[in-house]
């Protein structure tokens, strides 16, 4: 193809463009123009630029075509000022041409289509409106920055989480705050390796999040590094509050707990009424024929010594078997409507002139409106006492006991809650103080059913209990019983 037709060629190809095109000289003035831009009566060659486009005698303030001359970059600008003759205004695309030696010889202007262009910009703009009202919707917390650590999105849920508003957080906040210490550091790092979900990104990581307020919140992070031309630009997290969901985890594990405890409360109670009546027969020999001896027959100092000794152990046999009996739920209940406060008032007054009661300041907090409960009142008299009595021995005889009762709020509970200022429960020991057998006590101080029999007699109510407590702090234990029982109780 010689010069000529090559000419020939790209003129015709100038001239298929249905927009008008421009060829501007470094003094403004048009050298060439295509088909469209005749057709349109803009042929104008040899004329200003600024004559032909605005009417101008000079050059325009804000003239793309100087841009170029100056810059040597491509430059696309509204015009303003006078219209065209259709009545749109003026959008122009200006381009340099460069000659052999690297120097800007003239400007191509492209005429842009104004009102497919507008239609593109109201297209973007409705599709970024659209994006927008995703992220700020999201019930996720949505967080974008920059290399540098700058907030470029925020959305509802992160200010929610964070305590910091979206204005805030565009205008002052830094990525790095989002967390504690260097985690921002941390993070970054195990989103540039392969081993969290693939290089650059992160999928369901834990992490803390640390908030306006300086507390932290759990949170669920899914993040990602976006590149542009292979380049680090930015990052953006999904994220969501974890306390929720842990204080529900944290509740399924204690409820559990508690069906388990329960479960093995069953069973032991099972094998413990088994235990005691296998006992209870030999046991009552033993101490019949022991007794006809110390009275039909007359015996040495020595062996009615050990006969006694004899009943006594025997004794101390038949009490723990009582114990194992009540344990096992094997008494019948005489459930009646209680006054609670009366109740205890008269556990207090049958402990509180023991020698371990001395020192203790006993608190009592009654209320006084509280309704009465259905319940076996001597089996409560046994729970109370029991509960007291452990809690002057935590306290050595030195302290205060505070006894208070209330009403829950939900109105179907009656609560007491029994508190000391003791050395507290370790927490090691807290999971285990109901079970039976388990013991804290020296040998022979305690046969572990205490704490059991309590929980027993409660469950056996419909109510439940709970025990808190830090070391140094003392401990409280709560007891729930409802106004009102589902079916009677009571078996033999």
């Amino acid at each position: 193809m010689g010069s000529s037709d090559q000419n020939e060629y790209y003129r015709k190809a100038l001239d298929s463009l249905g927009r008008a095109v421009f060829v501007v000289a470094p003094d403004f003035r048009i050298l060439a123009v295509n088909q469209t831009a005749r057709a349109r009566g803009r042929a104008g060659e040899g004329l200003f630029c600024y004559q032909i486009f605005h009417g101008r005698r000079e050059v325009c303030p804000e003239c793309p075509v100087a841009e170029v001359f100056r810059t040597g970059q491509q430059v696309v600008r509204r015009m303003k000022g006078p219209v065209r003759e259709e009545g749109e205004s003026l959008c122009l695309q200006a381009t340099p041409i460069f000659n052999a030696g690297g120097e800007i010889e003239a400007v191509t202007v492209l005429d842009v289509d104004l009102a497919a262009l507008g239609s593109l910009e109201n297209e973007l703009q409705r599709s970024n409106a659209f994006l927008r009202n995703l992220i700020m919707s999201s019930v996720d917390g949505v967080i974008a920055a920059d290399m540098k650590g700058r907030i470029l999105i925020f959305n509802e849920a992160a200010s929610a989480i964070s305590g910091y508003s979206i204005e805030e957080a565009l205008t002052s906040l830094n990525i790095r705050r989002f967390y504690p210490g260097d985690m921002a550091r941390e993070v970054m790092r195990k989103l540039r390796s392969d081993d969290y979900g693939g290089k650059g990104k992160l999928k369901s990581y834990q992490v803390d999040c640390l908030r306006k307020d300086g507390t932290l919140v759990p949170i669920s992070l899914s993040a990602a590094i976006v590149y542009e031309n292979g380049r680090e630009v930015a990052s953006v997290g999904f994220f969501h509050d974890l306390r929720e969901k842990i204080e529900m985890e944290r509740r399924l594990q204690k409820t559990q707990i508690q069906l388990l405890q329960a479960e093995k409360m069953a069973s032991l109670g099972k094998l413990a009424a088994g235990v005691a009546h296998q006992l209870n027969n030999p046991l009552g020999g033993i101490t019949l024929y022991a007794q006809l001896m110390l009275e039909e027959y007359a015996l040495d100092e020595a062996a009615e010594s050990d006969l006694r000794r004899i009943l006594d152990d025997a004794e101390r046999c038949r009490n723990t078997i009582r114990e194992l009996l009540e344990f096992a739920r094997q008494t019948r209940q005489e459930i009646r409507l209680n006054d609670l406060n009366h109740a205890l008032s008269q556990t207090l007054f049958l402990l509180e002139n023991q020698s371990l009661f001395h020192n203790i300041e006993i608190i009592k907090e009654l209320d006084p409106s509280l309704p009465k409960v259905p319940s076996d009142v001597q089996q409560l008299n046994h729970v109370f006492m029991n509960i007291i009595l452990n809690a002057a021995e935590a306290m050595e005889g030195q302290g205060q006991l505070r006894v208070r009762t209330s009403r829950s709020e939900d109105g179907r509970y009656a609560v007491i809650q029994i508190s000391d200022t003791g050395p507290g429960i370790p927490e090691d020991v807290l999971p285990h103080i109901f079970e039976p057998f388990f013991t804290t006590k020296e040998e022979g101080k305690g046969t572990g059913l205490g704490l059991s029999l309590v929980y027993g007699i409660i469950e056996n109510h419909e109510g439940k209990i709970q025990v808190s407590s830090e070391p140094g702090k003392g401990a409280t234990f709560s007891i729930y019983l409802p106004l009102e029982l589902r079916a009677p109780k009571g078996k033999e």
